[in-house]
């Protein structure tokens, strides 16, 4: 073994003893009541025969794709670089993918009455700490589990990166089905039950029927080299210090106090990069064989994709925080109807892509200038570094969404409901910083990627010239393509909602008792519904998005797909931007609103708010957080591709 393979194969075993410690803590913290223990249970169940059956399907496509990859390169010797063991990387990268989404899972539904209960006992500092213990289970499983399983491909396979790629392809493969079909399951049920529940009924939010649980799938680091794997286990002792530093911290500022612990992370990575690259960097020329590039422009790329991140998750905050005036307008227009809600909310979300893409541009043009190509893939992976944290601090948020919906239904006090919606509305910041960070280094890896790509496959500038018809015909086809997958993820969460509102009303009519608290709801119906409404709903963009670079490539010729890569890029960021921040602005104008602003709580502008939440809910939730992987799966199944394109 490569002494250098060593740090990042500890690196991922710290993240997961770590998990474990922080698990064991977890479990330890009381449930609260029986009635809060209870509908504790019910969200597990629910959420592991949710996840039972969507593995099922998700597994029958990994068998039939691994296999497909493997008769290509067996049908294919001549292609050095593709072979059956590329069908072995891709099985084990979409393994490690929904292990961690497992153990992510598990923990979450077990953390939800903890928090409310440690809401009760100790305040927000105890309540903060649960839900980030709970979040960083899944955060440091994501980070650790898949480093330990690129070290493992890494060795196995003498770093060819071609059969790398295609560990790559089976992470991003899991992530994207997870996150398209946990996305409709919990916002098919949202919004039915909101609108059925809330604005016809007039139940109070989080009524027992309105039960949901939010997934956070996770998001694979991309590297191929030790230096980027170095880079990332330094990022998880990182992740790992500035999520206890949010537990030891926080006080009655949750908001700060997890801004804070990611921005100790981000530091600390810099300087121990710094580190890293003056230790195991060098000088490299680039492919034209005349650029010569430091090492230390290694680490000046490194550090503007943390940087960038930084700013991108900053703007987000603005755009986002009930503390600052784009949602504050939101709540204000909501007096007048919820129209005005949802065209300022769009407004909003439209105008925060202007600021990152221009963060994003100056980036890889800083980065480009230190390092060259690699120096725009070492700045993503800048980014990426402390995925650990950034998925920690955006998985917090579920569980005290779903710690706020346990306090109502358990008839907790007042004060630990406020609590719990005060930790839910820092978790919709948070999670669009996430989204941010995902998002923007989903562009730059794309980049990176498509590079690549085009080197794998011999292509090259003349032969993706904007002059070229296949060229401009793929930057069309591929510009629409984002538009077209969110809009079938869009259509699931519809039909989902509509089959959730039928069935709200059927139990309301005919279940005598349910809204007097007397009678208890078919919880096992209306999981089967979102169940059944996101497996239907995330099967077809699922297959599409992995199909249509497939048979562009070997109908259309791999100049065309180039084009395609290049239009879903652009178009992908700004949908993805757009919609994290329209959706988590207006969740939190209304959040704003029930904190007494504007009327309060059952007032006009309440109900427009809420009709704006459950709009922004698929913007955030389903379709937002699932074109960051979109993007990143289509760059890196045309790599996986590209050998036999030439």
């Amino acid at each position: 073994m490569d002494y250098l393979l060593l740090w990042p194969l500890l690196g991922g075993l710290l993240a997961l003893l770590v998990v474990v410690l922080l698990t064991l803590d977890l479990l330890k913290k009381s449930r609260g009541n029986a009635t809060m223990v209870e509908i504790s249970n019910a969200v597990q169940v629910g959420a592991k025969a949710f996840l039972k059956r969507e593995y099922t399907y998700i597994a029958g496509f990994v068998v039939v794709i691994a296999v497909a990859l493997a008769v290509l390169g067996e049908m294919n010797p001549d292609v050095p670089t593709m072979n059956r063991w590329t069908g072995v990387s891709f099985a084990i990268g979409a393994v490690c993918s929904a292990i961690a989404g497992y153990i992510g899972m598990s923990i979450a539904t077990r953390a939800n009455s903890r928090t409310a209960e440690a809401a009760r006992q100790g305040g927000v500092k105890g309540a903060l700490g649960v839900a980030i213990s709970g979040g960083a289970v899944m955060g440091l499983s994501v980070v650790g589990i898949s480093l330990l399983g690129l070290c493992l491909v890494y060795q196995l396979f003498e770093g060819e990166p071609a059969i790398v790629n295609g560990y790559a392809m089976g992470a991003s493969l899991v992530a994207l089905f997870a996150r398209s079909g946990g996305g409709i399951y919990t916002k098919g049920a949202d919004m039915g039950a909101d609108l059925v529940g809330k604005v016809e009924a007039g139940i109070p939010e989080d009524d027992p029927i309105a039960v949901t649980l939010n997934f956070t799938a996770p998001e694979m680091m991309q590297g191929m080299v030790m230096l980027p794997m170095l880079i990332a286990a330094a990022g998880v002792v990182a992740s790992i210090i500035g999520i206890f530093f949010i537990r030891l911290f926080a006080k009655n500022d949750p908001q700060k106090a997890l801004m804070n612990g990611t921005y100790v992370a981000a530091l600390l990575t810099i300087i121990a990069t710094w580190f890293i690259v003056d230790a195991a960097g060098s000088e490299f020329t680039a492919d034209d064989g005349d650029t010569v590039y430091s090492k230390i422009g290694i680490f000046w790329s490194t550090v503007v994709g943390v940087l960038a991140g930084a700013a991108v998750g900053f703007i987000s905050e603005y755009y986002t925080s009930s503390k600052y005036r784009p949602t504050r307008v939101i709540s204000e227009n909501s007096q007048s109807g919820p129209a005005l809600t949802v065209v300022e909310g769009l407004s909003v979300g439209m105008k925060s892509c202007g600021i990152p893409t221009v963060v994003l541009a100056v980036a890889i043009l800083i980065a480009y200038h230190f390092a060259g190509f690699y120096g725009i893939a070492l700045a993503a992976f800048g980014m990426l570094a402390t995925t650990g944290i950034i998925v920690s601090v955006d998985s917090y948020g579920p569980i005290a969404d779903n710690a706020g919906g346990i306090a109502e239904m358990a008839h907790l006090d007042r004060s630990v409901r406020e609590i719990t919606d005060n930790l839910d509305s820092v978790g919709n910041t948070t999670a669009a910083i996430g989204k941010g960070f995902a998002i923007g280094s989903a562009a730059f890896a794309a980049l990176g990627l498509l590079v690549a790509y085009t080197a794998s496959a011999g292509i090259s500038a003349a032969d993706v010239s904007l002059t070229e018809p296949a060229v401009l015909a793929g930057l069309l086809l591929g510009g629409m393509f984002p538009y077209f997958f969110s809009s079938m993820l869009f259509r699931a969460v519809s039909i989902s909602a509509f089959a959730m509102i039928g069935e709200v009303r059927r139990q309301l009519r005919e279940i005598p008792g349910i809204m007097e608290g007397k009678a208890k709801p078919d919880y096992a119906q209306c999981v089967d519904i979102a169940t059944r409404g996101a497996i239907n709903g995330m099967l077809l963009p699922g297959g599409i998005a992995i199909l249509l670079p497939v048979l562009v490539g070997f109908l259309l010729g791999k100049e065309m797909l180039t084009g395609v890569l290049i239009g879903s890029l652009v178009s992908g960021l700004m949908i993805g931007i757009q919609m994290a921040n329209s959706g988590g602005a207006m969740d939190n104008a209304k959040k704003y609103i029930e904190e007494g602003n504007f009327g309060g709580k059952g007032s006009d502008a309440h109900k427009a708010a809420v009709v704006g939440d459950t709009v922004g809910d698929p913007l955030k939730d389903t379709v937002g957080p699932s074109i960051n992987i979109l993007i990143k799966l289509m760059c890196v199944i045309s790599l996986v591709i590209a050998p036999l394109l030439t």
